[in-house]
């Protein structure tokens, strides 16, 4: 073993030494010395285990960088990632449970690695705000015109969760300054070596029927260096089955004729066609479909870079789809990689809530040629609408999670600003009013949309099944501004009463009663959130059921009416709602699987505003999980995959109904047009007695069991983005697969 047990007192705290043991995926070299013998090496950290707020202090040294974040698992179950190592330390502040069993280090790296001591204090909560914010305000000093933002956030968070909530902003903050930047991450994960492509060339060559690929690219005007980088680009393509077929759409630079034309001489599978008069980017695009005679065709924009293994990635879901698309980032005039987006697999609502999908987007020749390719009229959305019409006819829609495109940002151009091509935005709302046959708006952001689906007249009856115990204050605020501001006609209220003993609480249930504004059933049993729900539901006369939590607060007049719009439609499951801390701030903007270990809130504590990522916080998408906070589906949805699993009596019941759901052939929506106010847990509280803390475990380890490796693989979220927090921040390392491995 090494590391001692060393106690000594540090500002009053106990410091101590942890045992550090070689648990599996090791081979000892010599005293404190290594070497991992699996990608990933365990060790066993033995002695006084901390709880609660700790520092931690690990002497640690390699020849090569980390092939991953260390890692502490707690209890055997979930991760609380640590910092890359600085100096040959690696120093971070933790928020462990209140009674830790079990404690392991994760380490990943590909060369020997040298560890010496694993030291641990304990702090107090007012040591642990003061470390963690301590850097963050240095950040700012250089814009003091932050520092009042700064402190109002703060504040806010203090006031809304106190100091533990303010706790874990601050920790949430300090792990976004210690991640490292992309262009590392790129160098780390993404950068090909040499075997690599020794790698890709054989798969290649091993390839039964390679499909060939005619890359389209409309040219107008394009600066000399950005053209032939673009050209260049498609020429050192890994997968030599290309062509590349320009149309120059009536550019009066002699540059552009000119590197066409020697391009064109330089390799035959460079084919150009001179427009004689300018018709904008869908007839250019046309022209160079005219060209083509590959099997699928890929758009390529007349400024950008594909990467250098880009149509060999394609080619591998090619005989497994009709379109593909990967990731994206941008590129500025430098080569300067930055603002990757990694998107989810195929999902229709988000594309018709914004293009997403853009590019690298590759469509079998046929279909292009059976839809007329690309419809004039529509010009900046002319991509966009091309998607869709794939996607309407059924086609096997993939998703290549890979950065295969370098988008050029530059000035004017829409990657650096979406204002830049604003006639898009008409050109793509008449695209969606095609597809949908529904009136469509712009969102609230550019280049986003709203689908305004109908609700027939009469509206149906939705049940709204409201559980509580006691608290009436939070009860008849929910209730009241329900019925004052609920602008959708057709709801009865359901109180599913679990034992409450308050007398206010039961004379203001009688009263409701009453007054036939709700009808309360009774549930005599220690509460199981699941039970209750179902109870509800079964005690339920509408045709729609609504779970709502008792401590939600209505804001919006339009929520329910929204919500019941999207679960009438027959492709969908369940509905949920955007829900607000009292402050403004994000509390739940659906549910992202395998985040935590089990389930997180996407954008959470973001402000209620903010775009989150790629514009995800403010459009409507498909999601695999949204809170039974409030929760919108059709009953004979529910019934058909039996309800909540009362095996399940607190935590994760309403991911598993989702996934069960989707498991059903249904999508789940989440949108942020029914938007409400949730006092979070007021009347549970916090998960803080052993007794509860064993219940949850319990708990995850089912849903672990249950939906183990779809946890891991969440189609509405991305293997390139972390499963350590909630703000779509890079994975290190990533979850992404390479198939010439």
């Amino acid at each position: 073993m090494i590391g001692v047990y060393r106690p000594s007192m540090v500002k009053g705290v106990l410091s101590r030494s942890l045992r550090v043991s070689p648990l599996s995926g090791v081979e000892r070299l010599g005293e404190g010395r290594f070497r991992l013998t699996s990608r990933v090496g365990v060790f066993d950290l033995s002695g006084v285990l901390p709880c609660g707020w700790t520092d931690i202090a690990v002497v640690l040294s390699t020849t090569e960088p980390l092939n991953a974040l260390p890692r502490l698992v707690v209890d055997g179950l979930p991760v609380v990632p640590l910092s890359l190592p600085k100096q040959g330390q690696i120093r971070a502040i933790v928020r462990l449970p209140d009674q830790v069993g079990s404690l392991r280090l994760e380490l990943s790296v590909a060369s020997d690695l040298q560890l010496g001591s694993f030291t641990v204090r304990n702090l107090s909560a007012a040591e642990a705000a003061l470390r963690l914010a301590a850097p963050l305000i240095q950040s700012r000093l250089g814009e003091p015109q932050l520092l009042p933002t700064m402190a109002r956030k703060l504040v806010r968070a203090l006031h809304r969760g106190g100091p533990r909530e303010l706790l874990e902003i601050l920790l949430a903050k300090r792990r976004h300054q210690a991640r490292p930047p992309y262009g590392d991450w790129v160098a780390r994960f993404t950068t090909l070596s040499e075997a690599d492509r020794t790698a890709i060339r054989a798969a290649i060559a091993a390839m039964v029927r390679p499909p060939r690929f005619s890359v389209l690219m409309p040219v107008y005007e394009t600066p000399e260096p950005f053209l032939r980088r673009a050209i260049e680009s498609v020429r050192t393509q890994l997968y030599p089955h290309w062509e590349l077929c320009i149309a120059d759409d009536a550019s009066r630079s002699p540059h552009v004729r000119r590197v066409l034309d020697d391009a064109a001489k330089s390799d035959g599978r460079i084919k150009v066609v001179f427009r004689p008069g300018n018709g904008h980017i869908a007839a250019a695009s046309n022209s160079a479909l005219t060209l083509a005679t590959g099997d699928w065709t890929a758009l390529l924009d007349h400024d950008d870079e594909l990467a250098e293994h880009a149509l060999y990635m394609l080619a591998t879901e090619a005989h497994h789809a009709d379109l593909v698309y990967s990731d994206e980032d941008k590129i500025d005039a430098h080569g300067r990689l930055s603002e990757p987006h990694f998107k989810p697999d195929w999902n229709p609502d988000l594309a018709i809530s914004h293009n997403y999908v853009g590019h690298l987007c590759a469509i079998r020749a046929a279909t292009v040629r059976e839809l007329g390719g690309f419809r004039v009229g529509f010009e900046g959305s002319q991509d966009h609408d091309l998607v869709l019409r794939v996607a309407r006819g059924g086609a096997r829609i993939r998703h290549v999670p890979h950065v295969l495109y370098h988008w050029r940002a530059v000035e004017g151009s829409t990657a650096l600003s979406a204002g830049a091509k604003e006639y898009a935005e008409a050109a793509s709302v008449r695209a969606l009013r095609d597809h949908t046959g529904m009136p469509v708006e712009r969102g609230i952001l550019p280049l986003t949309y709203r689908v305004r689906w109908p609700v027939p007249q009469p509206p149906p009856l939705i049940s709204l099944i409201i559980p509580t115990r006691d608290a009436r204050r939070l009860l008849e605020k929910c209730i009241d501004t329900l019925r004052q501001r609920t602008e959708y006609p057709a709801y009865e209220i359901v109180i599913v009463d679990n034992q409450s003993r308050d007398e206010k609480t039961l004379r203001y249930l009688q009263e409701l009663q009453d007054h036939s504004a709700a009808r309360v059933v009774r549930y005599d049993r220690p509460f199981n959130y699941s039970a209750i729900n179902n109870l509800g539901v079964r005690n339920a006369r509408g045709p729609i059921v609504g779970l709502l939590n008792n401590d939600l607060e209505i804001v919006d007049g339009g929520w329910l009416g929204e919500m019941v719009a999207q679960a009438l439609r027959r492709e969908v499951g369940v509905v949920g709602a955007k829900l607000l801390y009292p402050d403004g701030s994000i509390q739940h903007g659906g549910v992202i699987l395998g985040v935590g270990g089990v389930a997180g809130h996407a954008h959470k504590h973001l402000p209620a505003d903010s775009h989150g990522y790629f514009s995800r916080a403010q459009v409507a998408q498909n999601l695999s999980a949204v809170t039974a906070a409030c929760l919108v589906i059709r009953r004979e949805v529910y019934e058909q995959v039996g309800g909540f699993d009362e095996s399940l009596a607190v935590a994760f019941n309403d991911v598993d109904f989702c996934l069960r759901v989707r498991e059903a052939g249904f999508r789940n929506v989440w949108t942020p047009h029914a938007m409400l106010v949730h006092h979070e847990s007021k009347t549970r509280g916090v998960e803080s007695t052993r007794e509860k803390q064993q219940r949850f475990r319990r708990e995850m380890e089912f849903m672990l069991s249950r939906w183990g490796e779809i946890l891991r693989n969440d189609p509405a979220y991305n293997p390139n983005l972390t499963l350590d927090s909630e703000d779509f921040a890079l994975a290190w390392p990533t979850r992404m697969t390479r198939p010439w491995d």
